[in-house]
């Protein structure tokens, strides 16, 4: 069961469910009929019963909410970004303990914004350090509220994503697209970390978790790789054949995205010390190859 399964991660989440042999069932707003092994129950509407439908679920899948990276972080954005969280995940909650057959596994989509900004700093799941700034507070109070399937005896797996890398969304798109028109160059002061994650690792975290039943809790999905915002543009540069050349200095991205400048601007050095630890292989480890697999 996936709630958010029409965005960039839900779609090809659900692509890599049906390859394994799994049944899908996505929550929407519009009422749609089945394809194949997927199906589709309204949710989020007066008169909807999901859980009616639904009957019996594995696992459930939180990727709703607001997207963070559409449009200005004005107040009645930031607002939208945070109650579409609360919202949806006090449905799920209110669906899973209405079944009565209970998921085995909620895996809930969470961020390494949660972690303070940094230079210098390494964080790993373990880390107690919470960020106090509007995303930090947001997932905080998301996990927390997740938090509440465990009550229940439901295993709740937090998927704290990093910078997504994937060619059709995720921020590789627009950070690539200055090299592509030779005039890109560093971010800021360059110095900030950038904690990224292919794609198709995600995809892969999140299948791993709903199948290590020894996992639980935050779990960072992250590369084991982190970089500087400097390293990252010449990589992308040197995978491109294009020149690393053209600062954009920080004034600059406040002028044109006000608070949410911070996504570029700062950063946290962060680790998937729990995926490692449980056996998890990358398939894109090193930066190099996760560009060179999806800019070529």
């Amino acid at each position: 069961m996936i709630a958010g399964g029409s965005g960039f991660i839900g779609k090809k989440l659900t692509d890599t469910l049906l390859r394994n042999g799994h049944d899908v069932v996505i929550l929407t707003r519009k009422q749609r009929p089945a394809t194949g092994k997927v199906s589709y129950v309204r949710w989020l509407e007066q008169d909807a019963q999901p859980e009616a439908e639904i009957k019996q679920a594995d696992a459930f899948i939180n990727l709703a909410g607001v997207s963070i990276n559409d449009g200005r972080w004005t107040k009645t954005h930031q607002e939208q970004i945070y109650d579409s969280r609360m919202t949806a995940t006090d449905e799920l909650l209110r669906i899973m303990f209405a079944m009565q057959a209970k998921p085995s596994v909620l895996i809930n989509a969470s961020a390494i914004g949660i972690y303070p900004a940094s230079p210098n700093a390494a964080y790993t799941e373990e880390s107690p350090e919470i960020s106090g700034d509007f995303l930090g507070r947001t997932v905080h109070d998301w996990e927390m509220k997740a938090k509440q399937a465990a009550e229940h005896g439901i295993r709740s797996v937090f998927m704290r994503f990093g910078v997504v890398l994937g060619k059709e969304g995720g921020a590789l798109p627009l950070m690539s697209l200055p090299y592509k028109l030779f005039v890109g160059g560093t971010v800021g002061t360059g110095k900030q970390w950038v904690s990224w994650v292919h794609v198709t690792d995600v995809i892969r975290s999140i299948a791993f978790a709903i199948e290590t039943s020894e996992l639980s809790g935050p779990v960072n999905a992250t590369s084991p790789s982190p970089c500087r915002m400097e390293d990252f543009g010449k990589t992308i540069g040197s995978v491109l054949q294009r020149p690393h050349w053209l600062p954009v200095p920080s004034f600059a991205m406040k002028l044109a995205l006000g608070q949410k400048s911070a996504l570029v601007l700062e950063g946290q050095q962060v680790l998937p010390q729990v995926l490692m630890n449980a056996g998890f292989e990358f398939a894109f480890p090193s930066l190099d190859g996760a560009l060179r697999d999806l800019l070529k």
